[in-house]
């Protein structure tokens, strides 16, 4: 197991705009999660204006949520979520089997058949499953036929910010062969299930280190997000192997996991519906990932 290590997460979302909100309802997922690589130390999520009504819940994948109802006119909310969490990844087992063997079933895996499922409109298209295929040949371990998928889709597709948005397909990335972190691993996740395995978008953090003799810069951290691939180690909910296809590595110890579920969609930082008459708004998010001593 590797050394713990332990950071303050900043997570600042403010909405500006230019007419009053009369009602603004809104959902948080900015409550770090606690497993067996990852501990909460302590969190608090802070709205302003002040909400009339706030409610803490789980969804169906257990991630937490905060639903709040601010009344009060603004033309400004800002959403703050604050956490202190403690990483230590566990290794790996099971990732050395044949890949066949890592296809979940009712009865292997009943907690992990939903993620081998495509998503609405479909993400598994024929240039998908063939590009998923050269990487999983009969046999292979899954270790190994991850591992080069995650570093095929990190050397094939660039990187460009604002190059798509939440809403862009996997078909018009695979196309453009560029995009961000949600991105990539979302069409790592859609080559997962091309091949009937259960595939996890992840949403967290990943804690960066300044360059070599420069000051770590406050606020200036993004949200991140990456995919796992279900293991069967035996029991009822198996194990999950973490791997990031932006940087071509697997989740270690600088990955906070925020939260889980098939797709980004199951899981945005913040959103909501408002009542306006404002034609213009705008959104700012800043991150700070402050390592702590543990």
């Amino acid at each position: 197991m590797s050394a713990a290590r332990r950071y303050r997460v900043l997570h600042r979302t403010v909405y500006v705009y230019s007419d009053a909100v009369t009602s603004s309802y809104g959902r948080a997922y900015l409550t770090p999660r606690e497993f067996a690589g990852q501990q909460l130390l302590s969190h608090d999520i802070r709205v302003d204006p002040v909400p009339s009504d706030r409610s803490v819940g789980t969804d169906v994948y257990d991630n937490t949520t905060l639903y709040f109802h601010v009344t009060a006119d603004h033309r400004r909310l800002e959403v703050t979520g604050e956490s202190v969490v403690e990483v230590r990844r566990a290794p790996v087992s099971a990732a050395d089997q044949p890949w066949e063997q890592a296809r979940p079933t009712h009865e292997n895996g009943p907690l992990a058949v939903e993620f081998t499922l495509d998503l609405v409109p479909p993400e598994i298209i024929p240039e998908v499953a063939a590009y998923a295929a050269e990487s999983f040949p009969p046999g292979r371990s899954l270790l190994a036929a991850v591992t080069e998928l995650n570093t095929r889709i990190f050397t094939d597709f660039t990187y460009e910010s604002g190059s798509t948005t939440v809403s862009t397909r996997v078909a018009d990335v695979f196309a453009a062969r560029a995009g961000v972190c949600q991105d990539f691993a979302r069409l790592g996740i859609a080559c997962l299930r091309s091949l009937g395995l259960a595939g996890r978008y992840v949403s967290g953090y990943l804690a960066t280190d300044p360059p070599p003799g420069k000051e770590r810069m406050v606020g200036v951290d993004a949200t991140h997000a990456w995919a796992a691939v279900w293991l069967p180690d035996g029991s009822a909910e198996g194990g999950w192997l973490d791997f990031d296809p932006t940087n071509n590595q697997f989740a270690d110890e600088r990955y906070v996991t925020l939260a889980w579920g098939r797709d980004y969609a199951d899981v945005p930082p913040v959103r909501g519906i408002i009542y306006t008459d404002a034609k213009e708004s705008t959104i700012s998010v800043s991150v700070d990932v402050a390592p702590l001593s543990a």
